[in-house]
């Protein structure tokens, strides 16, 4: 256990550089944030069980928004409200206003919603297809009918797999690393040029060298893709969002700029869940 111990603390040596060099944006003051998503009064019911309570929350755009707290509290639920990916949950409803840059996103088309809001899985879930047909199949589906090898490129070189995979682009996605694998269905999601891209834990399985690169890939794509991440690890978090937001029991307790909520939390819940009295 002390090998293992000493062999984390290296890597995570290691990494330490990769992490300082990345610099994030400064944070806007509150009068000149430029918001994507107004949540106000959102509550989620799954049947007769309530997940979401009352919840108001502005989510700035080109930013990354993370979302924190105990598992159980609501952090997936609602993340999944912004795609309307809980329309696919019997019995799931949806009661308050989402507004995608002042649209309705609870009366707009659904597909063409989820063209504009991609998400990212806890796991990896690529197609049972080439790694080229995976990151085409939103292209097509979308009826793009130009150069999609040119396409196909540009989405990896985004998710900075391009150089792992421009050699094998027609062997099946499963023989990619999970590690990957993820990064695939991030290319695959910003294939079609996505304003917003939802991340429920995407590197919750992932060894803390993938972790940093994709933490480093959501720094590089923040100029044109506003991003929300739930996270169960603090230390990425603070490293990789502007602003955060802490939930519990379904409910919005406390959301800021990412520096002040972890370094003077303005609720004693929140101070004590990232000092890791509960959760």
């Amino acid at each position: 256990m002390a090998s293992a111990a000493h062999g984390s603390d290296a890597t995570a040596a290691r990494l330490a550089p990769q992490v300082k060099t990345m610099e994030k944006k400064p944070p806007i003051p509150e009068k000149e944030v430029l918001v994507r998503f107004e949540i106000s009064d959102l509550n989620v019911f799954y049947g007769p069980k309530q997940a979401v309570f009352g919840l108001n929350l502005k989510i700035p755009k080109n930013r990354v928004t993370a979302l924190i707290g105990p598992s159980g509290c609501g952090k997936s639920t609602f993340l999944r409200t912004l795609n309307r990916m809980n329309d696919t949950i019997r019995h799931s409803r949806v009661v308050g206003n989402i507004l995608l840059d002042g649209q309705d996103i609870l009366k707009m088309d659904v597909v063409g919603l989820r063209r504009r809001v991609g998400m990212v899985f806890q796991r990896p879930n690529p197609f049972p297809k080439s790694i080229y047909d995976n990151v085409a199949y939103g292209l097509r589906i979308n009826g793009y009918t130009g150069r999609l090898g040119d396409l196909v490129e540009h989405s990896l070189k985004r998710a900075a797999l391009w150089e792992e995979v421009k050699d094998s682009l027609h062997k099946s996605a499963f023989a990619l690393s999970g590690g990957q694998q993820q990064r695939l269905c991030i290319a695959r999601a910003l294939a079609v040029d996505p304003e917003v891209l939802l991340l429920d834990e995407p590197c919750s399985a992932l060894d803390p060298v993938t972790t940093a690169k994709i933490e480093e890939l959501m720094f590089t794509l923040k100029d044109s893709c506003t991003m929300a991440i739930v996270t169960h690890n603090m230390q990425q978090a603070a490293r990789a969002s502007d602003f955060t937001a802490f939930m519990l029991d379904g409910k919005l307790i406390e959301h800021n700029e990412t520096s002040k909520l972890f370094t003077t939390p303005s609720d004693h819940r929140t101070e004590a869940y990232i000092t890791g009295r509960f959760g």
